[in-house]
């Protein structure tokens, strides 16, 4: 991989806390305001600056598992977003309260599995300390034993878990009911969330905390959040991969976007330097789309209005992550273009003619290039003719830029390898796994059962169980999301 696109690990965090909030239901600053917390907490309690430094990371990235078992949340309670943020607020009648405890646990264990094993993953990809990593592996274990998804006993838990808890509890409970009525949902969870001693340390500082939170500048975000690990870089496709596991039929489309718009740019001879910018907002121009829930992406028909306002909010909240992260403002301002028209039918700004940044004109036309030729539960994958004669149409009609498009489709541009696109370690493709187990993968990342990988690859199921297995183990992961996740890394998908 080239390190010409390389991003600060701080940023790639808060790009990842941002998307992981979304997820959630939660204000877009709840992983941060959880992070100042959690670290006045650490440090009351006695924890030296190394715990103190794991317990912000691992406040920024609990949440970073959340895009993978959004389906399984929403086969589960239909709103995956919906539902976590009732759950996170306790709110009475919640889907999941009306499970029997046995139903719950079934059905949040593989859940939490997911979560935890992905968070873990992204935190070791990251370059993180072990020890943030392994608090992520364990983000839902509980106090009393009960938690998920290995009901390890309290002394068993990273510290790191039972303080990111409670500051997340303060976060959201002070927030939605007030400080008082906080603290007796607090108490309640004392003794069985988190320990009671921590529990009634966090009582009597909160409402002082709470008022110094508030004070708490927006330009003051990175300092008391950063940590040594945070300062060095990180590759930034990893925000794409997992802005791309919330739909499994999207893995490795935000890449695929990036790369498109990069190779067009350099086929217009814009330049390294747009390129690379270009090439950044391909990366993170879906940020947004963990604000919709996956049954609405999923809906084979036309979309009820309402749900289509909440699809044109996509871009928007793209938008606002440069607000946050302030290293990659303009690259989110760019992302943010990825749906406007140039006839001023796109949104979320309705941004027409020279009103959309060449950037933005450039990464419209590689989306819809990309989408085009890629299988959607409401149609087919286009032939890259058929993609071609549509988008040239459009360009026609005055939507796309004619010259991104005639780039785009391009054999030129088809073969460009510039170097602010990362290449894939085509040495691992080649060891690592087999070309059958490689052929497996790429359908399981894509969301197929092993009964419909067996049916594509005529094999028997059995046959692709053994696959999988495999695979799993020479990735050191045992869930369809992680190995998703770490293959894309690897350049095995």
């Amino acid at each position: 991989m080239q390190g010409d696109s390389d991003i600060r690990v701080l940023d790639a965090v808060k790009a990842l806390a941002f998307v992981g909030d979304l997820s959630m239901g939660q204000p877009t600053d709840h992983s941060l305001r959880t992070g100042w917390l959690a670290g006045r907490l650490a440090a009351e309690a006695g924890h030296d600056d190394a715990q103190c430094g794991v317990v912000k990371e691992v406040s920024l990235l609990r949440w970073s598992g959340c895009t993978a078992n959004a389906a399984g949340f929403a086969e589960w309670l239909g709103d995956d977003i919906g539902s976590r943020a009732d759950m996170l607020a306790m709110r009475p009648g919640w889907a999941g309260a009306d499970e029997s405890p046995g139903r719950f646990g079934a059905a949040i264990t593989p859940l939490a599995q997911i979560h935890c094993e992905v968070s873990g993953e992204v935190a070791r990809m990251l370059g993180l300390a072990g020890a943030t990593q392994v608090a992520l592996r364990h983000i839902f274990e509980s106090w009393d034993g009960a938690g998920f998804p290995h009901q390890m006993q309290g002394g068993n838990v990273p510290d790191a878990v039972f303080l990111v808890a409670l500051a997340g509890d303060i976060e959201i409970f002070s927030r939605i009911y007030g400080v008082e009525q906080a603290k007796v949902l607090i108490t309640q969870k004392a003794g069985r969330q988190y320990p009671q001693a921590l529990a009634q340390l966090a009582l009597s500082r909160a409402a002082k905390w709470l008022d110094e939170l508030e004070q708490w500048s927006t330009s003051a975000h990175d300092e008391p959040l950063n940590t040594q690990p945070m300062l060095q870089t990180s590759a930034p496709e990893i925000i794409a991969d997992v802005i791309d596991l919330k739909l499994p039929w999207m893995a490795g489309y935000s890449r695929r976007v990036a790369e498109a718009s990069a190779a067009c740019c350099a086929r217009l001879g814009l330049g390294e330097e747009t390129a690379r910018r270009v090439y950044l907002a391909g990366l993170i121009h879906g940020m947004g789309r963990a604000a919709v829930p996956n049954a609405i992406w999923n809906t084979p028909g036309r979309l009820p209005t309402a749900a289509w306002e909440k699809v044109r909010l996509v871009p928007y909240w793209t938008a606002r992550a440069g607000k946050q992260i302030g290293a990659l403002a303009r690259e989110s301002e760019i992302a943010s273009l990825a749906y406007e028209r140039l006839d001023g039918s796109g949104y979320f700004r309705g941004a027409a003619g020279d009103g959309i940044a060449r950037e933005g004109q450039v990464l419209a036309a590689a989306a819809a290039w990309v989408a085009l030729r890629s299988k959607r539960p409401w149609r087919e994958a286009l032939s890259p003719e058929d993609a071609a004669t549509l988008l040239r149409e459009q360009a026609l009609a005055g939507r796309f830029n004619a010259d991104a498009v005639s780039a785009l489709i391009s054999n030129e541009c088809d073969e460009y390898d510039g170097s602010v696109i990362a290449q894939k370690p085509r040495c691992a493709q080649a060891t690592l796994l087999s070309p059958r187990e490689s052929e497996v993968l790429r359908h399981i990342s894509l969301g197929a059962s092993n009964k419909e990988v067996a049916k594509a690859l005529e094999l028997s199921p059995s046959t692709v169980r053994t696959h999988v297995e495999s695979v799993f183990r020479k990735l050191a992961c045992s869930t369809r999301a992680a190995a998703t996740l770490k293959a894309s890394m690897l350049g095995l998908i």
